[in-house]
């Protein structure tokens, strides 16, 4: 994946700039991104998020709104609409000079203006927000008794998470003025809301409300022990491959990728010096090398794949042979290595064999009898029995056996 950085004028002529994070190979779609009110394009949730996508083919805008990281404008003379037109003007970059976005994602007030933005959009077909507040009048209660003084001086300044913003009666009336309701209601794309339910920024009854008023088709789901800035890595990468997930059937990603060689799997090679693309059957995931071998270390090797379809095959083989023998297994938990030694009849030195050693962790009252069956079972697994028969792989160009 690659980022890079950006800049546009918005409707005022002020300059806003940002970042384009791009996948390795030609982007399958490309999505908006709107960071959270005093955050900006290089918060934790927008980088990670925009560059989890990107391993999903998705490309990303992620840009800072007038007045915030390293866009112009004075953050005093920004509001929530003005905010909205950002968002605007951002999809008519990517439209000339890319794509038109399909997605837009918006976190916590971001979200609350990727909504509002959606309706004048109609290249979007998928909105997803995370930890966005029903009302954007919601975050004035981060403002305490500023808002006395806003009224009526016209501007005080406000601390939020440590930083220092002044805002002007206009933000005020500006988020106080919008009818979310009726934007949710009219929403012509799909909506997925994404919440924690142990937010204590934005609670999850805001999750509630966005959704009912929200028409089908739409979906919810919990970013669970997630904090509302999504600071841990794991939390924003887990948002964005449910993001990719979701998204995949309002895009028509998978009609993209369908398979063209006889077989069920497809992998394509990337721009990277090792990552691959692969495609089986509905599924997309990427492969990759470590970081020590020269690759990105952005998906598991190919050994790591030939270690898993055995493994998985084996758990799956024990699992059926239980139930049909109604043996009291309740879990089956399976460990493997990959490595080359030396053949019992090779001299020191001389040739090597491949090993795979599997370790099978069987969880129930079982007794010996049973656990002894269900081990000797592993070894009746398909994938087990594939790879000590007497395996052919045949190797043929492609041209000719494409599907047309």
């Amino acid at each position: 994946m690659r980022s890079e950085s950006i800049s546009f004028r918005n409707a005022d002529g002020i300059e806003l700039a940002g970042a384009l994070d791009l996948p390795p190979g030609k982007p399958r779609a490309f999505a908006l991104f709107a960071h959270c009110f005093s955050c900006s394009s290089q918060s934790h949730a927008a980088k990670r998020i925009a560059q989890a996508l990107t391993l999903h083919g998705i490309a990303t805008l992620r840009f800072d709104f007038t007045g915030l990281g390293i866009s112009g404008g004075e953050f005093a003379d920004s509001h929530f609409a003005a905010n909205v037109d950002d968002l605007k003007q951002a999809a008519r970059y990517l439209s000339d000079k890319w794509r038109a976005p399909t997605v837009l994602i918006g976190h916590s007030l971001g979200g609350t203006a990727v909504i509002a933005a959606a309706g004048d959009l109609p290249s979007i077909k998928a909105v997803v927000t995370i930890g966005a507040p029903f009302d954007p009048a919601h975050v004035l209660q981060h403002f305490g008794s500023s808002i006395d003084e806003i009224e009526q001086v016209g501007e005080a300044d406000v601390t939020i998470a440590g930083r220092t913003f002044t805002v002007r009666k206009d933000f005020l009336d500006a988020a106080r003025e919008q009818d979310q309701g009726r934007r949710l209601a009219e929403l012509k794309c799909a909506l997925l809301v994404m919440h924690s339910p142990v937010d204590e920024i934005v609670g999850i009854d805001n999750a509630r409300e966005i959704f009912e008023a929200a028409r089908h088709p739409k979906s919810f789901l919990s970013l669970d022990g997630a904090d509302h800035l999504l600071t841990e890595k794991r939390d924003g990468e887990q948002a964005a491959t449910l993001i990719a997930s979701w998204a995949e059937r309002y895009l028509g990603l998978a009609d993209e990728v369908a398979i063209e060689l006889e077989g069920s799997v497809q992998v394509r090679s990337t721009d990277g010096k090792f990552l691959q693309d692969v495609v089986a059957g509905e599924h997309r995931f990427v492969a990759d090398e470590p970081v020590r071998l020269g690759g990105w270390n952005a998906g598991p090797t190919p050994y790591d794949l030939l270690l898993a379809s055995l493994g998985t095959c084996t758990a799956m083989t024990i699992k059926m042979f239980a139930a049909r023998e109604k043996i009291p297994l309740e879990d089956v938990s399976i460990g493997l290595r990959h490595d080359r030694v030396h053949g019992e009849d090779c001299e020191a030195n001389q040739g090597k064999i491949e090993r795979i050693t599997r370790h099978v962790e069987l969880t129930g009252s079982l007794s010996d009898d049973q656990r002894k069956q269900l081990i000797a079972i592993a070894d009746r697994c398909p994938v087990h029995h594939t790879l000590t028969s007497d395996l052919r792989i045949e190797t043929l160009d492609a041209v000719g056996y494409k599907k047309r």
